[in-house]
């Protein structure tokens, strides 16, 4: 069994959160089957529609509406199967490890000992091998700290995948937010050259159904109903904030690519130059190259507004590049139950990076590198906060590989920050300033959280 010292939010599939709220790229889909009759549009394409290179030599196909809906979440594939004996022998070195190096020695109140004799007993009477890494999920998911997690050789696998920016599917091109209490999705950013930036779908902007159909159903989101074959039409409803809903046809095709950053200049009256870029994510090795070349692009900057509300967290390799270009030396600590070493961090100066005044914007769905970024750089006096106080998950996790090609991540170090005595899991990180509201009640020209970060900056 290796171990890989790599303090990161686990994000299985597609996700792009570690806390309760699920973010989503709408777009993988099955191979169409029998069930899925694929034909010729019998009605026009709407005008304008974007067909990329790759479908235009292609027939474009619809799906019955009904048919879509009745399509199940595809998986990830198959397992290999794994013996009884080896089920016991991973069981047994996971359970070892938890009980040698978890955070928490009282296991946030669970009998951890009879809740091993449980599980194993039910690994010993014979398990197949997709239920047994289900209880083995199900196991660290009792630890109940919201970061624990085990992955089986194939969800390790999309999972090394995303971190390593290869995201391949097909779709419209959107990462999105479920609101359940709103039944609908909300866009947190918009791929470069997809069919919804060419259907002029925006940051904001909300989904509502599709092909007539909602997404929403007894209290489940069903964002597979965007989906579908490659090069067929779907005809989405949509709302930009303020605005009446509308429907707007887009073409799915294959998109490879990373998770993007939005980057933009912020408008003011006074003729400053205010840089702003969004953050979706720590778990993309391809975001710190993409910070960079924004930072070179804005060249000089009189102020920077980092947007972090939507960061569910992700990987010490992909946060700690982004610290070095604003910050260096000490910056906290992480502490497990028995040490403590420092998170030391080397300047790597773009422009004026390492001295421009610095807003950083944090909600309730910035969690764990999120919040430490934040609260971090807010703690050594590098930033200062907008918006709303966090909900405290800043512990780190190490991963244990096991015979069989699964992993598990377990929350093994907490951070400490290196002035304040405060404990971040019970406080969370509170802004300077509170400035916010729901993300699709505004656009970036209207946004309450950026306007609070321009007036702390001095600006108009």
């Amino acid at each position: 069994m290796n171990a890989k010292r790599l303090p990161v939010i686990v994000l299985i599939l597609l996700s792009l959160s570690c806390n309760a709220i699920t973010r989503v790229f709408v777009a993988p889909t099955a191979t169409p089957t029998a069930t899925m009759t694929l034909e010729p549009t019998a009605t026009p394409l709407e005008a304008g529609l974007y067909i990329p290179p790759s479908c235009q030599a292609k027939p474009v196909a619809t799906i019955p509406a009904a048919t879509t809906a009745a399509q199940p979440t595809p998986g990830l594939g198959t397992n290999p199967i794994i013996s009884k004996d080896k089920q016991l022998r991973v069981f047994d070195a996971l359970t070892k490890k938890i009980s040698t190096v978890y955070l928490y020695p009282d296991f946030n109140g669970l009998d951890w000992k009879g809740t091993v004799a449980k599980y194993r007993t039910q690994v010993k009477n014979g398990l197949d091998t997709e239920t047994f890494y289900a209880k083995m999920s199900e196991l660290v998911s009792l630890l109940g700290d919201e970061h624990s997690s085990f992955l089986s050789p194939v969800e390790l696998a999309a999972s090394d995948a995303e971190l390593a920016g290869e995201n391949n599917y097909v779709g419209i091109g959107v990462l999105v937010l479920p609101m359940l209490e709103k039944k609908r999705l909300t866009l947190l950013s918009v791929f470069p050259g997809s069919s919804a930036e060419h259907g002029g779908l925006k940051q904001h902007d909300d989904i509502l159904a599709v092909d007539g159909i909602p997404l929403f159903e007894n209290g489940e989101v069903h964002s597979e109903r965007v989906r579908g074959p490659e090069c067929s039409a779907v005809v989405l409803t949509v709302q930009s904030p303020g605005e009446e809903a509308r429907e707007v046809m887009f073409m799915r095709y294959r998109i490879t690519t990373s998770l993007p950053i939005v980057s933009r200049l912020v408008r003011t009256t006074d003729g400053s130059r205010i840089g702003y870029i969004f953050l979706p994510s720590f778990f993309d090795e391809t975001i710190p190259r993409q910070v960079k070349k924004a930072l070179q692009d804005f060249g000089t900057l009189d102020g920077l507004i980092l947007d972090n509300r939507m960061n569910g967290g992700g990987s010490s390799s992909v946060v700690n590049p982004i610290f070095s270009y604003f910050t260096s030396g000490t910056i906290g600590h992480f502490a497990s139950r028995t040490e403590k070493h420092e998170l030391n961090i080397t300047a790597n100066p773009v422009e004026n990076s390492q001295d421009v005044p610095l807003v950083i914007l944090v909600g309730t769905d910035t969690v764990s590198f999120g919040e430490i970024f934040s609260g971090a750089m807010q703690d050594i006096g590098r930033a200062q906060v907008v918006g709303q106080t966090t909900l405290g998950n800043v512990e780190t996790l190490d991963g244990y590989d096991f015979e069989d090609g699964s992993r598990a991540w377990i929350a093994q170090e907490r951070f400490v920050p290196l002035h304040s005595d405060a404990d971040w899991e019970k406080t969370g990180i509170i802004p300077d300033v509170e400035a916010y509201a729901d993300w699709d009640m505004f656009t970036f020209e209207n946004d309450p959280s950026v306007a609070a970060a321009l007036k702390l900056l001095g600006h108009k």
